[in-house]
């Protein structure tokens, strides 16, 4: 763990940062900025403040990661999550995913991909698809978009494929997912 940087488990969103920033101010422990599964500190921090920062942070479904193999499968989900999502630059959306991560995380994808499936079970493939699809049922959601403009904003191929990768996930088809509407979303830490 780099100095200065503290690793959190579970932060998947904008809210998670807030809640995390909220925590460190409550603490009063300063720090420089809140990302998706990093906190870096102004200073180092005592035992006490750390211990206080812990607890804080697992009354709201967080967790402060010790060891080197958690962080890195953190550091995974939140790239994943960005890309899924299409939050990187464009640059980026043009990359495959394994040498996306490869790029940022300075490992090779063979590593990094069997670190990810012996700590969570799955692939970072799988991840990735579930990821898109929950960002597909938010679009859905909405309401403001079609499932083609859905498919072009998400990097999908084809809308056909989009469907069907839809209803490999989620048991449904888009539309009759977007019938029965937001009942069968999960949050993004639930993912």
């Amino acid at each position: 763990m780099t100095p200065g940087i503290l690793l959190v488990k579970n932060m998947v969103c904008h809210r998670c940062v807030l809640s995390v920033e909220d925590i460190l101010t409550k603490e009063e422990i300063p720090f420089q900025k809140v990302l998706f599964g990093e906190i870096h500190l102004a200073k180092e921090i005592s035992n006490e403040q750390k211990e206080n920062l812990s607890a804080g942070l697992k009354k709201v479904g967080f967790e402060l990661i010790d060891n080197h193999l958690t962080g890195l499968i953190e550091k995974i989900k939140a790239l994943v999550i960005k890309r899924a999502r299409n939050e990187v630059v464009d640059k980026e959306t043009k990359l495959n995913l394994s040498v996306y991560l490869s790029e940022k995380l300075h490992y090779e994808y063979t590593h990094l991909s069997s670190s990810f499936s012996s700590v969570e079970g799955r692939t970072i493939e799988n991840f990735f698809i579930e990821q898109r699809i929950e960002k597909a049922k938010e679009l859905l959601i909405y309401g403001q978009l079609t499932l083609s403009e859905i498919a072009l904003e998400l990097d999908y191929s084809s809308t056909a494929y989009l469907s069907a990768q839809f209803k490999k996930v989620t048991g449904l088809t888009p539309s009759y997912f977007k019938e029965v509407g937001i009942a069968k979303r999960k949050a993004l830490d639930k993912v």
